[in-house]
């Protein structure tokens, strides 16, 4: 099972409750990739953003079925169709929501030289929200509807 979604969209913050709910391992892939390439990923990204993508995608093709794992935030758009047959669910965020979680956080990485933040992030924002609805996934709430309904007691 894949969690994912925009960056800042709580994907991290969300993977050990899931995790505990669903009796599952979780797993950061971000956080799995600095460990296994010792290399923090905001340089990563900056410096070789192509050699990032391909990194992130084999690591999720490489792990054992059964577990929980939440993607970076440009896994949807970059590589759907790694998550073809893998249940997927989604982190909604508002733009309103991202950019005020990306403007607080200035440890993440820019993703695009040459222009400002504002521009960014409107950008990268409204791109892979197109991308992201090409791409089969469950919305978190619905997941969590179903979840709920299916523990209603005897």
């Amino acid at each position: 099972m894949v969690i994912a979604g925009h960056r800042s969209a709580g994907k991290s913050r969300l993977l050990p409750m899931l995790a505990r709910m669903l009796a599952r391992p979780g797993l950061d892939l971000d956080a799995h990739l600095e460990r296994l390439h010792g290399r923090p990923l905001r340089t990563w990204v900056a410096e070789a953003p192509q050699a990032f993508r391909a990194a992130e995608r084999q690591a999720l093709l490489e792990l054992p079925p059964g577990g929980l794992v939440a993607v970076g935030g440009g896994f949807l758009s970059h590589h759907p169709s790694a998550l073809t047959g893998l249940f997927t669910l989604v982190v909604p965020v508002c733009f309103d929501t991202y950019r005020e979680r990306l403007l607080a956080d200035q440890t993440r990485p820019r993703l695009r030289a040459g222009v400002s933040l504002e521009e960014e992030l409107a950008t990268v924002f409204h791109e892979r929200e197109a991308l992201h609805a090409r791409v089969p996934t469950v919305a978190l709430e619905d997941f969590l509807r179903g979840c709920l309904a299916s523990e209603v007691p005897l």
